[in-house]
């Protein structure tokens, strides 16, 4: 559904990616482990359009969008729930929301939507007038997930979701994340969190240096060796 082959992007004259190539499949979780300044934020910045690579191909159902702006990728069919959530802190929910679905033209299903968002984040719905700065740093994520979900996406793009959060909310979040999965969203998940991130994920990617090194189902990796030692705290 969605594939990255030979990325690579620059900030600059730095290369922040070297010849990064990933497939995500329609269905699938698939996850990207690293370290920080290991190349996963800008993998996802640059699927969504924000960097654009200066060599490589990315195609959605096999059209090209890279080099397409953000707004077009997202009519196509990417959201994203980026790092550090960034809603917008002076507006409402409801208006928070709204602006997920910027880019549709299918009003009569964006209410349909909506209560599908509040499924799933019950406590959206009871802050819904309640300007976003004021959220909690949970509720803010939720916010965060449920704007991108607004944009009725084909492949969610879910940058840190689990950031900043206590143990509970993190469980909460990936319980969260299989739900809308299970809805038949495909999900690409860049997450510190290892261990959280390969239990909720069909397969994973390992990216260290802007490279990918290893890639396997989520099972087989939270075997690995180099998975363990360098990502799970394991001797």
């Amino acid at each position: 559904m969605l594939e990255l082959r030979d990325i690579h992007t620059y900030y600059g004259r730095i290369r922040a990616l070297r010849g990064v190539s990933l497939i995500v499949q329609r269905g699938e979780v698939v996850t990207l482990i690293g370290s920080n300044g290991a190349g996963k934020t800008t993998t996802l910045k640059t699927i969504i359009g924000a960097l654009k690579p200066r060599q490589g191909t990315i195609t959605l159902n096999g059209t090209r969008i890279d080099g397409l702006p953000t707004d077009r990728i997202v009519r196509l069919g990417i959201a994203q729930a980026p790092e550090g959530r960034r809603i917008f802190p002076r507006m409402t929910v409801l208006e928070n929301l709204e602006l997920g679905a910027f880019t549709r033209t299918d009003n009569e299903h964006i209410k349909e939507d909506m209560e599908r968002v509040f499924g799933l984040f019950p406590r959206l719905k009871e802050r819904l007038h309640q300007k976003g700065g004021t959220l909690s740093g949970g509720e803010q994520q939720m916010l965060a997930i449920g704007r991108a979900l607004m944009a009725r996406p084909k492949v969610l793009l879910l940058d840190e979701p689990s950031m900043g959060l206590s143990p509970i909310l993190v469980e909460t979040i990936f319980e969260i994340i299989r739900d809308i999965n299970s809805q038949g969203i495909t999900i690409l998940l860049v997450e510190q969190n290892a261990r959280m991130a390969l239990r909720v994920a069909h397969r994973g990617y390992v990216i260290q240096t802007g490279e990918i090194v290893l890639h396997d189902t989520a099972k087989d990796l939270l075997k690995s060796d180099l998975v363990r030692k360098s990502y799970l705290g394991e001797k």
